[in-house]
């Protein structure tokens, strides 16, 4: 194996078939990565109905909700030597959460300064918005605020609330979360465990605006059916 491999790396490819490696290959930029999660239909769940399924089974099923998609995005961050980082959007009580991939490239420009990164987004979602931010932003929390005004209810009410920093998941063995056959709750519950930092103090929620109607009946649109076919648009 390549010696120029991180030993995060060496581990997780050792766990890959040559056919999950042969995918993971081509996912070398995130652009890729997020190409592809566009191309998985939605894993659109009923009201009662759950799965957490690990990166490995989302490839062979071809199909992943928000966290599945970006447990996947993770993967392919890492084999190619990137940190695999979560970041959590956590919504008031009425709302879900979203949970997208985090990367970063070096800002090289005479304003940014050596070392500084632009952090940016991969998304899967099934809504028209939540989804890939480019990497433009100078911190988490610019990233995390860039989708405050989008995340509302069907009634105009915003919900974004808490964000949860960048989680990484090199603190994890890729053993317990890129391969496992069963689902991976207990991944979505140490993020949901890890701090979360507030979007605005308690007191500016009084006063928002609601979303507009014209805001509120583009986001009726939805990309995947439940059956797994795409809508056309």
């Amino acid at each position: 194996m390549d010696k120029h491999l991180n030993q995060y790396q060496r581990k997780l490819r050792t766990l890959l078939s040559p056919a999950e490696r042969r995918v993971f290959e081509r996912l070398n930029t995130p652009h890729k990565i997020q190409d592809l999660l566009d191309r998985f239909p939605a894993n659109v769940l009923g009201e009662r109905e759950h799965t957490m399924r690990s990166p490995r089974r989302v490839l062979r099923d071809k199909k992943a909700h928000c966290l599945e998609g970006a447990m996947l995005a993770a993967t392919a961050l890492a084999y190619h030597g990137r940190p695999p980082m979560l970041l959590d959007l956590e919504s008031a009580d009425n709302d879900y959460d979203h949970i997208v991939a985090l990367f970063s490239v070096q800002d090289r420009s005479a304003l940014g300064g050596k070392g500084k990164k632009l952090w940016g987004a991969i998304s899967k979602t099934n809504y028209p918005v939540l989804r890939w931010r480019d990497p433009v932003y100078k911190n988490v929390r610019e990233l995390a605020m860039s989708y405050f005004h989008e995340y509302f209810l069907d009634n105009g009410k915003k919900t974004l609330r808490r964000y949860s920093g960048a989680f990484n998941l090199q603190k994890f063995d890729p053993a317990k979360w890129v391969v496992p056959e069963k689902d991976v709750d207990w991944l979505a519950e140490a993020l949901g465990r890890a701090p979360h930092f507030p979007i605005a103090p308690p007191s500016a929620f009084h006063a928002l605006r609601r979303a507009s109607k014209i805001e509120i009946k583009s986001t009726a649109l939805r990309e995947w059916t439940k059956s797994g076919k795409k809508n056309p648009l």
